[in-house]
């Protein structure tokens, strides 16, 4: 049992900075990843759009034998985890923007949240940040049109540094000292954020955290892998599958990557 997958899903390629990062921690895992590409991006849909995505994602990787499952998407966890976590007999991992660490650091009081329309309006979004971020001005800007220009394979293209620049210009402007990455595509983004963002504002995305909370549910579960090898790892997209290849980079030569119609 302890031998079968972690799940990962998202609504395209962008997950794939969580799926690394559990790689990292978590190397004797197997893994398999589903990236809804078709759909993307989840943020501009409606809340039962993103359930009915979560629910075929979760089945498919139900199907495949996953012990757990990480929702690699800040906007299907918003709208749908806690559904899911109804329906389903299984550990499910989550992604919300990390507004506590964000918070706690900041000298200046002001943290920019860069996110999807869909995760922004989110109850979930507003009581974490009611929770977490008292005294703290948060500034928040949707970052429309970047998750279809990454799913594209264009991080760094001039159209993305064009909105990066219009989406920061007014948090810079209000003495941000934080930026937190509220969508899982975004940490590809990083290259060219560091170009736009003055030194003094440090980047936070939910990698890491994510990965560690993943062990430690799976521990708790019993469920870590008793394998001393690699794991091996599956990837499928329901769309061209070369940005994902392309964003899995050196590592892709070794892993499965396929098309799969779901």
């Amino acid at each position: 049992m302890n031998e079968r997958p972690i799940g990962v899903f998202d609504s395209g390629v962008g997950g794939t900075s969580i799926w690394k990062e559990i790689r990292k921690l978590l190397p004797n895992e197997n893994t398999i990843y589903l990236a809804d590409s078709k759909n993307a991006p989840y943020g501009e849909k409606s809340k039962e759009k993103i359930l009915q995505f979560s629910i075929k994602n979760t089945e498919l990787l139900l199907e495949k034998g996953s012990k757990l499952i990480v929702v690699a998407c800040n906007t299907a966890t918003t709208n749908a985890i806690d559904q899911l976590r109804k329906t389903y007999d299984l550990p499910f991992i989550g992604i919300e923007p990390a507004i506590k660490p964000a918070a706690l650091r900041s000298k200046s009081k002001t943290v920019g949240v860069l996110a999807t329309k869909g995760t922004l309006s989110s109850s979930l979004f507003h009581n974490t940040a009611q929770i977490h971020a008292d005294g703290i001005q948060i500034i928040e800007r949707e970052g429309t049109g970047l998750v279809p220009l990454i799913e594209s394979g264009e991080t760094e293209s001039e159209e993305v540094q064009h909105l990066l620049q219009v989406y920061l210009e007014p948090m810079l402007d209000q003495n941000i000292d934080h930026l937190v990455l509220g969508c899982t595509h975004y940490p590809y983004l990083i290259p060219v954020l560091r170009k736009i963002l003055p030194e003094n504002v440090q980047i936070i995305d939910s990698g890491e955290a994510v990965a560690r909370q993943t062990q430690a549910v799976l521990e708790k579960a019993g469920l870590r892998t008793t394998s001393k090898i690699s794991g091996t790892h599956q990837f499928y997209s329901n769309s061209e599958i070369s940005a994902l290849k392309s964003l899995l980079g050196e590592v892709e030569a070794d892993f499965e990557v396929s098309y799969l119609a779901f």
